[in-house]
């Protein structure tokens, strides 16, 4: 079967996993409040999900994804640590690294996020990262510190 998943589709089937890793279980209510949709909403999804074969749905009871369900939650939730890492490698603040990388996560060729992967990868794989590499980043970090002071003094009247 050939799988050509919306990004609301994708966001779900994230959203099942990772409740599933924190909680070991997931329900209707817990899929509704992480991704902030009335529960009728889920239930409507998790019955096409289930339509799919990507989950397995018991109303009134939990929702576990099959293995392929599970399979393509993982990838989606690499997609989305590769470009929250990246962002917060070029100091774009947590809390809109994390929004960000879930609008980028479903909007890029395969082969640009594979670049970004290789590169996240390469920066951040080694425990004591070269000394170009750790230079490079404190050298951005202080070229971001000066841009905005910089970019303060022009802003103010």
């Amino acid at each position: 079967m050939s799988y050509n998943l919306s990004g609301r589709t994708e966001d779900y089937l994230r959203s099942i996993y990772e409740i599933v890793e924190r909680k070991g279980f997931a329900r209707v209510r817990d899929i509704a409040r992480e991704l902030d949709v009335k529960p009728s909403s889920v239930v409507e999804m998790l019955k096409k999900l289930q339509e799919m074969s990507l989950v397995v749905y018991e109303k009134y009871g939990g929702v576990r994804l099959t293995d392929r369900g599970k399979e393509l939650a993982e990838v989606v939730e690499r997609r989305h640590e590769t470009f929250r890492k990246f962002l917060e490698l070029i100091l774009v603040p947590k809390d809109v690294a994390l929004r960000d990388a879930h609008i980028l996560e479903h909007r890029l060729h395969p082969k640009t996020i594979l670049q970004f992967a290789r590169f996240v990868e390469f920066i951040t794989s080694y425990a004591d990262r070269p000394r170009f590499i750790r230079r490079w980043l404190e050298e951005f970090k202080k070229y971001c510190e000066k841009s905005d002071k910089e970019k303060m003094e022009n802003f103010k009247g």
